[in-house]
């Protein structure tokens, strides 16, 4: 087994998706200190064109699931895209944390081989496994966390570059 592809999968999606979990615990705070309704936040953006804050943490979700999946050679779980309350987006992480760290190290073996096609812009995309989670899978999951976290701090909410990390 190569442990290098279960460390950058689901070891690096359990620390970045419990960092966002910890930021959203932070905009609730941030909104009720300040006498407002925290679902203000929830379809906030950076730019007209850009998705809201719900899709962000519903994209960065999928991302996680459907790479873990992938890599292991399973079926990506089906989420619906209905949360509306910040409630609602932390149980999707806890959902999406519960099954990526159900996937035995194991089922990694080969990984980095293995064949990943995805239908990007109505087109399918084939990528051996590694160069799927290097080139696509982490830096998409990294760009909507990222997102999520300028979306919060551009509303004020107290979150630096250690939240962004999360706990060590």
């Amino acid at each position: 087994m190569n442990p290098l592809m279960y460390d950058a999968t689901v070891k690096v999606f359990d620390r970045s998706l419990g960092a966002l979990a910890a930021i959203l615990d932070k905009a609730v705070a941030h909104a009720e200190a300040k006498g407002f309704d925290p679902a203000i936040l929830l379809n906030d953006r950076l730019a007209p064109d850009m998705f809201t804050l719900t899709r962000q943490v519903q994209i960065a979700c999928d991302t996680a699931k459907g790479a873990a999946a992938r890599l292991a050679g399973i079926e990506v779980p089906k989420h619906e895209d209905t949360e509306a309350t910040f409630a609602e987006l932390k149980a999707r992480i806890a959902r999406t944390l519960a099954f990526v760290d159900g996937i035995p190290a194991a089922a990694f073996s080969g990984s980095e081989d293995r064949t990943v096609v995805l239908q990007i812009r109505k087109q399918d995309v084939t990528f051996a496994g590694r160069t799927y989670l290097f080139e696509h899978a982490l830096p998409n999951l990294f760009f909507h966390i990222t997102t999520a976290y300028a979306i919060l701090r551009h509303n004020g909410v107290a979150i630096g570059k250690g939240d962004y990390l999360g706990a060590r």
